[in-house]
């Protein structure tokens, strides 16, 4: 009994801590894109590519199919023949004929069909690159909303260490009372004081419990399972700091549209396609047989049969379509100018979006340090107006307020820690390396 008594407390153990499952930033990430919705279609995409290459290539290959047929003519027709200035009427064929055959087409030269396979490629890549820039914007997503949840969590730290010290300085104006040295609404006002911090953090923990229900929606993860975020998640690091990157040239957005475009000429090259000469082979060879009963096989009593054979070649040499395709062509350029300039204008925007993240980064890490310093600087003053309070040198207001000044100034970090996070999220991402995040 007592062996089986500390297994099953070793399983319940085990059992717990394989609950509380430690999520980093990586594990976030690459838990998403393995399990998240978006990042699981954008593969099947490539997947489908393949599919899509092989029905291409499939019209480029010999089409063999087979036929047969069994016709009864309940009424022979007849025809008028004249033989030696008499005229004859006789019956054309007999009631039952059947016939069997294989026929082969083979393109020979049809360019429209070769662009096609081109373009079934230039598709594949362009799903490849489109599955790539999926993965990064789960990943910049995933990234914001971590961040967002650890604001959250290291809020509650804060509010932790805030009731602590709240609670040893009720507890200091309570033995001062205790003693006839202070006030009752002094320890009353200190009472209120520490209730709303209570209050407070209560509230941030049912926000925690949201968001990390929303990042575990995000990433693909059960809702029921349990997650701790490390303790050192906020911290700041230099891979976001790139002043000569080449921004645009890694941007998983340019090479989209390069394929894009890519695309878009191959368009106009079917287009013109359509206009060229085809040249194509065929051949059949079959059996016809026609008797007064079905001619079921070959030797069938009162019943005919003949093989037949041809090959044959099949030009066509488009002339005159009223014009038809020559709109097109027309069609086919104009998209092709106006993707042009969405281009150009793209190419704008990055710029645009690089040189505002580094703008933000500089910003960011300028109100972090600030916001470091009022901490240490809050703290002094708490220190000093609370020696002053037991000294009867500082009110109590004097003391709250100083309280209130440390709280804030240590939010006032946590924020400017997650600005600075975000802002790092986004200059990664302008210089086309969001995928650092999970490595």
């Amino acid at each position: 009994m007592k062996k089986l008594t500390v297994a099953l407390i070793a399983l319940l153990v085990g059992n717990l801590a394989q609950a509380q499952q430690i999520l980093t930033l990586k594990d976030a990430v690459n838990f998403a894109l393995e399990n998240k919705a978006e990042a699981i279609k954008a593969k099947l995409d490539v997947k489908n590519s393949e599919f899509m290459i092989d029905e291409v290539r499939a019209s480029a290959l010999p089409q063999i199919s087979a036929n047969g047929g069994l016709t009864y003519n309940a009424i022979l027709q007849e025809t008028a023949l004249d033989f030696g200035g008499q005229t004859q009427i006789i019956k054309m064929g007999r009631p039952w004929q059947s016939t069997a055959s294989l026929s082969l087409n083979q393109q020979i030269f049809n360019q429209a069909v070769f662009t096609g396979l081109k373009a079934a490629k230039s598709t594949r890549e362009f799903y490849q690159i489109n599955a790539k820039l999926t993965d990064e914007q789960v990943i910049e997503k995933v990234a914001s909303t971590y961040y967002e949840l650890y604001k959250t969590k290291s809020q509650i730290e804060t509010l932790d260490i805030t009731i602590e010290n709240t609670t040893r300085v009720r507890d200091v104006i309570q033995s001062l009372y205790n003693s006839g040295l202070a006030k009752k609404i002094d320890l009353d006002r200190m009472n209120v004081s520490l209730n709303n911090v209570i209050s407070g953090k209560q509230q941030l923990v049912n926000v925690l419990e949201l968001q990390e229900n929303s990042l575990k929606y995000l990433i693909g993860m059960d809702i029921k399972n349990e997650i701790e975020l490390p303790e050192n998640t906020f911290e700041i690091t230099s891979v976001a700091f790139a002043e000569n990157a080449n921004t645009g040239l890694n941007r998983t957005e340019i090479a989209l549209l390069e394929k894009q475009g890519e695309l878009l000429e191959l368009n106009l090259k079917a287009t013109k396609a359509q206009g060229y000469p085809t040249l194509g082979l065929n051949a059949n060879y079959g059996y016809l047989g026609i008797g007064e009963k079905m001619p079921w096989f070959r030797h069938y009593p009162s019943a005919y049969w003949s093989d037949y054979a041809s090959i044959g070649l099949n030009l066509s040499i488009p002339i005159f379509n009223g014009g038809v395709n020559r709109a097109r062509i027309k069609q086919a350029k104009v998209d092709i100018e106006r993707f042009n300039a969405d281009v150009n204008d793209a190419k704008l925007g990055l710029n645009l979006e690089f040189e505002n993240a580094k703008a933000q980064i500089t910003n960011s890490l300028i109100t972090l340090n600030t916001q470091k310093e009022n901490v240490q600087l809050a703290k002094q003053v708490l220190e000093n107006v609370e020696n002053n309070y037991k000294n009867g040198l500082a009110t109590l207001t004097d003391l709250l307020e100083a309280e209130t000044s440390y709280s804030d100034a240590q939010n006032n970090q946590t924020n400017a820690l997650l600005d600075y996070k975000l802002a790092e999220v986004q200059l990664i991402k302008a210089k086309g390396e969001l995928d650092t995040l999970t490595k």
